[in-house]
């Protein structure tokens, strides 16, 4: 076994929006291999549209760059524990990291999720300490938090032992004085070079390589990409896939790519220790080995954590159905399976009517991203509340937990301490940095649905939020409901001014005067706990008598703005949220009154049997 030093493989792992895409971008641009019309805009990788508009990476990517005569491969992963799926293949590629740590936030849940990965994985990451340019940058503070940080995770003797560096990737200069305010990003690209071990390879061996992504064409199918762990590849070479129990498939290499710069180039062969890209084998999934088919040896497939969460994706069949392009259960099932090919993360069980899909996945914002893609390709749903999912342990019943952190103004933690508490989550650590005060609770997953709105109504808009999972622990007992009512429609037809302004002095709107509304369509939020049942659609009686100070101006006031994650988090277990291209609506389940009190009468019924 000897070590291949002309190539370094790193991955760039740290919390949602501590700059780690945009130091990623500074790497690229200072390494003098790209065109400037190569390097237009800003967040360079963030290619998929969603990623642009959230400001975080879904998505894990690879660039590769040339310094000194040695090729680092560059890998880019998601910041969010939902993306963890992500996550894990991506360290299985890389020999080393950059941890990126905000100057000023400190350690926070992601970055604790994403390091416990990295440790797993025999990884030593160096830190960087970002955004030391900001005006309440603390990077001294942080780097001890970072090592506090380090030991509390179990990190070992050479892992506390960490490379450090303190860098602005917005400004484009790193340095090893916490103090620098210009520069470049060169001592960067020296401590990768020092400290990140070269990839440790078996030239000798038979070709032995992990699938840990995938990508498609139209034109050549699924490409399989990884790192090689032993011998080599050639185009035209007889392969071996390993799948699942160890069912062999035979297939060749048509063609094989390794990456540079921001795309991929063809060559004939590739080595041990390069990240290639192989063309050729239609069966291949991620997890999958591909391996020389005189000598089919399997690696270890990636373990990826378990869904915590699910929600039920059926067919669309309200009265306003047909917004979308693909609208049936057919449409649903073939996009459900085409996107299990690359998310690992992702569980979908077909339900007995097989017209519906229970679907299974890393948290809310895991599966929101997948259904947002859904709609933006032409797709019509309805989705049902999220429901986390619960584990028989022992013969007592667990549910996953999260460790969340809110970040609020000192005069706003009363608020904050009453919403979490009611949730049954428990303050394990409060602290104060700057005029923030820094709460760190551990919660159930189910207090989280619908917890950030009521937050941010809480402390005008003022709270930060962040969480990731915990690990699961015994059911803590019921959790307060969504403490109002919603107005339903009772007729089909357009909302009107006059209707909505009667309305509104009661509730708060979701639709707006000629928005279409159908029976069992949920139009507001009551004041009150219960349900209402109303005619949005309502016009003013027209008379041939004009009476003094009849007429009135109507002034509406602006509707509640209704965001998928929103929608997702609001709904109860008798609601849905119908999603179309264009337009996401609440409603019922069940969209006639008489049929909503059948049910509520057969639910009573049975509550009292069992009592």
């Amino acid at each position: 076994m000897k070590r291949r030093t002309d190539i370094r493989n790193v991955a760039i792992i740290a919390h949602v929006d501590h700059g780690k895409t945009t130091l990623v971008d500074a790497l690229l641009r200072q390494s003098g291999q790209f065109r400037a019309s190569q390097l237009q805009g800003e967040c360079i990788l963030d290619s998929n549209p969603q990623e642009r508009e959230r400001g975080i990476t879904i998505l894990a990517k690879n660039v590769a760059v040339n310094y000194g005569g040695t090729k680092i491969n560059i890998i880019d992963t998601p910041g969010h524990a939902d993306f963890s799926g992500e996550v894990e293949r991506t360290l299985a590629m890389a020999d080393g990291a950059l941890l990126l740590v905000d100057a000023f936030e400190g350690p926070m849940p992601q970055t604790k999720y994403v390091l416990r990965k990295a440790f797993a994985a025999g990884l030593r990451p160096i830190v960087v300490i970002n955004k030391i340019d900001r005006p309440d940058a603390r990077p001294n503070e942080v780097l001890n938090e970072v090592f506090d940080t380090f030991v509390e995770l179990g990190a070992n003797a050479d892992q506390l032992d960490f490379p450090y560096i303190f860098a602005s990737g917005r400004a484009g200069f790193a340095s090893h004085d916490p103090q620098a305010t210009q520069g470049d990003i060169k001592p960067l690209f020296d401590l990768i070079l020092e400290q990140v071990p070269a990839p440790c390879i078996e030239p000798d061996r038979p070709l032995q390589m992990l699938c840990t992504s995938l990508d498609f064409s139209e034109y050549v199918g699924r490409i399989a990409i990884g790192r090689i762990a032993s011998g080599s590849v050639r185009r035209g070479q007889r392969l071996a896939l390993i799948k699942s129990g160890d069912q062999i498939i035979n297939g060749n290499a048509d063609r094989v790519l390794v990456f540079d710069k921001l795309g991929r180039t063809e060559v004939e062969s590739a080595e041990a220790g390069d990240i290639v890209a192989i063309v050729g084998l239609a069966a291949v999934d991620i997890g999958d080995t591909i391996a020389a088919a005189e000598a089919p040896v399997a690696l270890p497939r990636i373990e990826v954590d378990e869904p915590t969460l699910s929600m039920l994706f059926t067919v669309n069949d309200s009265p306003l159905a047909g917004e979308g392009t693909f609208l049936t259960s057919r449409h649903i099932r073939e996009r459900l399976d085409r996107e299990l090919r690359s998310n690992v993360a992702l569980r979908v069980e077909e339900t007995e009517d097989r017209d519906s899909f229970r679907v299974s996945g890393r948290g809310l914002l895991h599966l929101s991203v997948l259904i947002e893609n859904m709609r933006r390709e032409g797709y019509e749903l309805s989705v049902g509340k999220p429901t986390v999912i619960l584990k028989n342990v022992g013969g007592e019943v667990h549910e996953p937990v999260e460790y969340l952190v809110v970040d609020v103004p000192q005069n706003q933690v009363g608020p904050v301490m009453e919403l979490v508490g009611a949730r049954k989550g428990e303050l394990t650590k409060m602290d104060v940095k700057g005029a923030l005060a820094h709460l760190e609770f551990v919660i159930p997953a189910r207090g989280l649905i619908g917890l950030r709105s009521r937050l941010l109504s809480a402390t005008q808009g003022e709270a930060i939020m962040h969480h990731n999972f915990h690990g699961y622990q015994p059911f803590r007992g019921e959790i307060p409901r969504r403490p109002n009512g919603v107005m339903v429609s009772n007729v089909r037809g357009q909302a009107v001014a006059y209707a909505l302004d009667g309305l509104q002095e009661r509730a708060t709107m979701f639709v707006v005067p000629g928005d279409e509304v159908y029976e069992g369509m949920i139009v507001g939020e009551n004041a009150r706990e219960n349900d209402l049942v109303v005619n949005p659609t309502k016009e003013k009686k027209l008379t041939n008598i004009r009476a003094a100070g009849s007429d009135k101006n109507i002034l509406l006031k602006p509707p509640r703005q209704l965001t998928l994650e929103y929608a997702l988090e609001y709904i109860e277990d008798d609601e849905l949220v119908e999603i179309t291209p264009t337009r996401i609506r609440l409603r019922k389940k069940l969209l006639k009154e008489e049929d909503r009190k059948r049910a509520e009468r057969k639910d009573s019924g049975k509550a009292r049997v069992s009592v």
